[in-house]
């Protein structure tokens, strides 16, 4: 098990072509470990860049803290 904690949110694409985004939420156990929950929005984009850019404007996400997959 890794010690490092993932990227907090992750945009993916799903079978019919439509991106989701993943909000992930870490805390660390007593021991250093990341517990992570994960949350899908409901909401879907038609582009990569347009999830990326939802992230920003309503999270104020940095370009660092974003995954895809």
């Amino acid at each position: 098990m890794s010690r490092t904690a993932p990227r907090p949110y992750l945009v993916t694409k799903n079978d019919e072509g439509i991106f989701q985004i993943t909000v992930r939420t870490t805390r660390f156990n007593s021991q250093g470990f990341p517990l992570v929950t994960a949350q899908t929005l409901e909401q879907g984009f038609p582009s990569s860049a347009r999830a990326k850019a939802y992230l920003r404007t309503e999270y104020r996400a940095e370009p660092t803290e974003i995954a895809t997959k």
